[in-house]
């Protein structure tokens, strides 16, 4: 998750303080207050991601129930297939593993090169098998590459398959093209933008969202009721139900604007840059193997990485107690692609607007430190599963007692603008 503006706390806060109403309830004007808020961070989402009618935009918790939407509400058949990828975050993988149990549907694995690069080809092979969705992500919080959405678009519809994108990784380094590039369903979480938790939104188009059943239904979702019968409010509404996060989404409102006002370019520039500096420094290192793209510029929101001879939570909890530095570590959510490669997990650090270049550097320089007190494996392939030195290490991380954990020094906690690991949450 990321860190969150002083405005988006204010706009959470005035929530509270000022007009603590329900929209859509009543006619006072606290509930106006909130309605005309709730709806103008609606159409601040709208636009973000590139939506042209608001009315596409339905609030959520967060991308993991914007996902689950769209698997539990679309009229499945038995025998329907659905396509992901081989490293796609649990969030975009356990739905359809419940669907095939539950409902008989299949799960089709498009695998993904290693190094970054995407094969049409091989996605063509999939879709002739007759897919009805394909799920992927737009860019991964695994290694950061980003794939080929609009090519992936066309050939879906060119087959008759729908387009889920988990937009997560992202929606907050750009802003988004949803009607433009075709994609069906996009989902994204708030905390992810400079947000409050706890907000979510599926976006896409009243007419796709038409085909979904709600998996909520209640309050504020229906026109009428009688004690045999109700009608169902149009999309967004009827899958909104019962009183909402009002100021998460009216904080998340504020964290659009905040985003609004940078320039893009600037920001992946700036992204791209503390990468570079670190994938430099990296690859001087032996003993540091990056995960991905062995380019920044084909990742610049994350660098995924192993350091021989350390687990990567000793290296994480060393690096916040020594560096105060704040890194991922473990499997990121995507348990299933460690688990076919029999690792443990990794390290991971991701780079957004407000970090800064004395930021990479106190991980750079915690990671020598690191690798200059723990002796190398012999290995460069990362902690493999079972093995004896990484369970040792990790029993000792899990008391924080871990000797490649401790640092002689004082423990420093990480400020605002230090590292953070906002890249696996949905």
């Amino acid at each position: 998750m990321s860190l969150v503006p002083q405005s988006v706390l204010d706009a959470a806060d005035a929530y509270y303080r000022d007009y603590p109403g329900c929209g859509g309830r009543s006619l006072h004007r606290f509930a106006e207050e909130v309605g005309r808020r709730y709806e103008a961070s609606r159409a601040a989402f709208a636009h973000r991601l590139g939506v042209g009618d608001p009315s596409g935009i339905v609030f959520l918790r967060n991308s993991t129930e914007a996902i689950n939407l769209v698997g539990q509400g679309l009229p499945w058949e038995r025998g329907d297939r659905v396509l992901i990828s081989d490293r796609e975050h649990n969030s975009n993988l356990i739905v359809w593993q419940r669907l095939a149990r539950e409902r008989g549907i299949r799960v089709e694995v498009l695998p993904l090169d290693d190094g970054g690069a995407f094969d049409g080809d091989l996605l063509e092979e999939r879709l002739a098998r007759g897919v009805r969705l394909v799920s992927l992500f737009h860019t991964s919080n695994l290694d950061g590459r980003t794939l080929p959405v609009r090519e992936i678009v066309e050939r879906a519809h060119d087959r008759g398959a729908r387009v889920l994108v988990d937009g997560c990784q992202a929606a907050p380094h750009a802003p988004g093209a949803v009607d433009r590039l075709g994609i069906d369903y996009y989902a994204v979480s708030g905390h992810k933008m400079l947000g409050p938790t706890g907000t979510g939104v599926l976006a896409s188009s009243p007419d796709r969202l038409g085909e979904l059943r709600p998996v909520l239904v209640g309050g504020e979702t229906v026109e009428w009721s009688t004690l045999t019968d109700h009608a169902l409010r149009p999309p967004p509404y009827r899958f909104e139900a019962g009183l909402q996060n009002y100021a998460g989404i009216i904080g998340a409102g504020a964290a659009l604007d905040y985003l609004g006002a940078l320039d893009p370019d600037e920001m992946r520039a700036h992204e791209l840059a503390l990468n570079e500096r670190v994938t430099r420094a990296f690859a001087e290192e032996p003993r540091i193997r990056i995960l991905g793209p062995p380019a920044a510029a084909d990742r610049p929101s994350l660098v995924a990485f192993t350091l021989d001879g350390v687990d990567p939570h000793s290296a994480a909890l060393f690096l916040d107690e020594a560096s105060g530095v704040m890194v991922r570590s473990g499997r990121h959510c995507v348990h299933s692609w460690y688990a076919e490669r029999g690792l443990e997990g990794n390290v991971r650090a991701s780079f957004y607007v407000y970090n800064t270049v004395a930021d990479v550097d106190a991980l750079i320089a915690g990671v020598r430190e690191l690798l200059a007190r723990v002796p190398a494996s012999g290995t460069s392939a990362g902690t493999r599963s079972g093995s004896p030195r990484a369970a040792t290490v990790r029993r000792r991380a899990a008391g924080s007692t871990a000797t490649a954990a401790r640092s002689d020094r004082p423990r420093r906690r990480a400020g605002p603008g230090r590292a953070g690991s906002g890249a696996g949450s949905r």
